[in-house]
């Protein structure tokens, strides 16, 4: 069934190659503006979770009043509540929201490394499962040097995060773009 919709998709993707690279150098471009200015990168990350959370908040407050008659109202009350006021804060003071998802995201990282040496040692009858535990350990290390920079590397961590993934997604796409057209 796979071979079936690859051999659907190729002549589709074949004719759209183009659309592909084009999109992945723009993100390159919008990778490398941010890497020009990782402050307002980090701001903009933090408008977008801003958003989000707001959207988030808002429609649990909605759903609060469709179950008004439901027993945990109240929980939805609370956590939408929670959710607009957070994402309300992310625009009010966007540098010290950045302050706590940078400490968060690096708590975050070291949880995740630690997880990941855990599950790769215990994989080690395996082959390859000290891959999984280097992948542990470099995240454990990136999370640890982001602690450690705390709170002074808030103001770029995030636009850093941000122009990396940019960046990365514009080489991936062009990659599948160039490779779709052969």
């Amino acid at each position: 069934m796979a071979e079936n919709v690859d051999l659907a998709l190729k002549p589709s993707l074949r004719e759209k190659w183009g659309w592909f690279v084009a999109l992945g150098v723009a993100l390159i471009m919008g990778g490398g503006i941010a890497f020009g200015n990782v402050m307002a990168a980090t701001v903009a990350s933090v408008y977008y979770v801003g958003m989000i959370m707001l959207a988030g908040g808002v429609l649990h407050l909605g759903q609060a009043f469709r179950v008004k008659k439901w027993e945990n109202v109240f929980y939805w009350i609370l956590s939408g509540s929670c959710y607009t006021i957070a994402g309300v804060f992310a625009f009010l003071n966007p540098l010290l929201a950045s302050t706590m998802l940078t400490f968060l995201m690096a708590i975050a990282l070291i949880v995740a490394g630690a997880l990941r040496i855990w599950t790769g040692f215990r994989l080690r009858p395996l082959e390859g499962w000290g891959w999984i535990a280097l992948g542990g350990v470099v995240t454990l290390i990136a999370g640890l040097v982001i602690a450690a920079g705390w709170p002074v590397n808030s103001l770029w961590i995030l636009g850093l995060f941000l122009a990396i993934d940019l960046v990365m997604q514009g080489l991936a796409l062009i990659a599948f773009g160039v490779l779709a057209k052969g």
